[in-house]
């Protein structure tokens, strides 16, 4: 048998050859019963495994395969992402939940009801996850009358395709095209680490501070109720980053919060003649080593589908997205 001829398969080699680096299906013998090969497949990126071998990099771990027992090799795609479980997503939602507390936040079994005077559908909607403890439509109907006692239009955020957002679809709620953002929105997820390590691409000097300053919110904008500023400053560990260029002024701000193991990024903003100058890593970066400081060890953040350039800057610094949620209402019918 030469390189180029195994099992009985000429150019198996080249295939290989040609597939290094590749995810693949590899089909190889294992031995014989009764007279007759027997064979196996292994599903992962392949790479050189030296002496005659190549090693295929499988979910459950590297496997090594001699050469001449490959007998077929087929490139192909990458790996669906794994979806996050249940559980997961709806830790995260109540995390980032606390992180942007509400003026009015009441327990609904799982659910919370939410107001804040109208500012950001995060603050006066009520998130859906987990079990109200009521029939669906019975829930459904204390949000549309907890909505109607705070002077809101009835919303519910709850993770796409979650037994939540479907059982709400049943009973005829459907997406919230009103909302004024964008009713679907990404959940984005970063290791606080690497966030930190982009302080090197940046030389935008970064204060950070448990209360906003008046330059915070001379970057931020003032708060036009006291139901904006709750939110953006009750949550129990605060962080309110503010850059400044090398005469003082201040030229971008973002604000942070630590729950638990997690620092939630919000409020991101770059004075428009500051912009493309490093000022956004700057800020994410200083609120990410503060956050560290903090006990936290990932960063999480909301962002709108409809945010193109703020989801491509975000991917830029290596976020990933983790779920995605979306506003729904009552239909026409309800």
């Amino acid at each position: 048998m030469t390189p180029d001829d195994y099992s009985g398969r000429p150019g198996i080699a080249a295939l290989i050859d040609a597939a290094l680096g590749e995810r693949v299906a590899l089909r190889y013998r294992i031995g014989e019963r009764e007279g007759r090969p027997l064979h196996t497949d292994a599903v992962g990126a392949l790479s050189d495994g030296g002496a005659g071998t190549v090693v295929v990099d499988t979910r459950k771990g590297p496997v090594r395969v001699d050469r001449a027992a490959v007998v077929a090799v087929r490139v192909v795609p990458p790996a669906p992402a794994r979806r996050a479980s249940w559980s997961a997503v709806s830790r995260l939602e109540n995390l980032c939940a606390d992180a942007w507390p509400a003026l009015v936040d009441e327990p609904l079994g799982g659910w919370r009801l939410r107001a804040a005077g109208g500012f950001t559908g995060r603050a006066n909607s009520a998130l859906a996850v987990g079990d109200p403890g009521l029939p669906t439509a019975a829930a459904l109907d204390r949000v549309v009358g907890f909505a109607a006692d705070h002077g809101l239009v009835p919303r519910l955020q709850t993770p796409m395709g979650s037994p939540w957002s479907e059982a709400a679809r049943r009973e005829g709620w459907v997406l919230d095209g009103g909302h004024q953002a964008g009713p679907e929105v990404a959940v984005l997820v970063a290791d606080l680490t690497d966030l930190t390590d982009l302080a090197a691409l940046s030389s935008a000097a970064v204060e950070l501070t448990p209360h906003p300053t008046d330059d915070w919110w001379a970057v931020i904008g003032a708060p036009a109720s006291d139901a904006e500023r709750h939110v953006l400053t009750a949550a129990a560990r605060p962080g309110f980053a503010v850059a400044r260029a090398a005469d003082g002024t201040p030229t971008g701000a973002l604000r942070a919060a630590v729950v638990e193991d997690h620092l939630h990024l919000s409020r991101l903003a770059t004075r428009p003649e500051a912009r493309r100058r490093g000022v956004g890593t700057a800020l994410t970066a200083a609120a990410a080593a503060w956050g560290r400081e903090q006990g936290a060890r990932w960063a999480v953040l909301q962002v709108n589908l409809q945010n193109e350039g703020a989801r491509a800057f975000w991917a830029q610094l290596g976020c990933t997205e983790h779920h995605r949620y979306h506003y729904l209402g009552p239909g026409r019918a309800a």
